[in-house]
């Protein structure tokens, strides 16, 4: 699969490095041309370029910039966007009094903004609820295959998606549409909360026993 890179920041080095990897054929673009060479280098990236020629890049683009930042440079990027799958890793956290908030409010998300602001891409909220260097593991590094949620709307674009997680070693999980992308987000918030706290979020979702076969 062809990628454009939106970003040189952790998140695009770690998961546009692990496509690259995985054998997918990946762009850097950034505002700062020296920074975009510099991380396609280190990920073995086919190209670098502007952040225009990453938008036009391939059939799925990430936008690895901060949440404050996506929606506008989707709106700037609407028309190079518009068809493609457009994969939102972003987290749009502040610290508060209690802990971590999100700063779309209870009912929004950022990925609701991209989508409204390139409204003709196929936007998908994914690979926002692990730290950048868990992407940057090789496939088997957990002993089990950790799953990835992500909402989408269009099928092809999730299909794309889950081509991406499957080739890093990861597990897809549907997790609806792109209407429940703000509950992904806010499970960020809780699980951020948790690391920072010093616990650990998996204990909180412990499985219950499968029930047993009809005789």
């Amino acid at each position: 699969m062809r990628i454009g890179v939106m970003g040189t920041g952790a998140m695009a080095a770690a998961l546009g490095g692990a496509w690259a990897r995985a054998g997918h054929e990946v762009f850097v673009g950034g505002r700062d041309a020296a920074a975009a060479a510099a991380l396609a280098g280190r990920i073995g990236a086919a190209g670098h370029g502007s952040l225009a020629a990453a938008a036009a890049y391939g059939e799925a683009v990430l936008l690895a910039v901060p949440a404050g930042q996506a929606p506008e440079l989707a709106r700037e990027h609407a028309a190079a966007l518009a068809g493609r799958t457009v994969v939102d890793c972003t987290n749009a956290l502040e610290p508060g009094p209690g802990g971590v908030m999100l700063t779309t409010g209870p009912d929004g998300s950022v990925a609701a903004l991209i989508g409204a602001a390139a409204p003709g891409a196929h936007v998908v909220k994914a690979f926002n609820l692990a730290h950048s260097s868990m992407w940057e593991q090789p496939p088997g590094a957990f002993g089990e295959r950790p799953a990835v949620p992500f909402c989408a709307d269009d099928p092809v674009a999730a299909g794309r998606v889950e081509e991406l997680i499957t080739g890093m070693g990861w597990s897809p999980m549907p997790a609806g549409g792109l209407d429940r992308a703000g509950y992904v987000e806010a499970t960020a918030a809780f699980v951020i909360g948790v690391w920072w706290a010093g616990g650990s979020p998996r204990l909180a979702f412990p499985e219950p026993e499968p029930p047993a076969a009809a005789a």
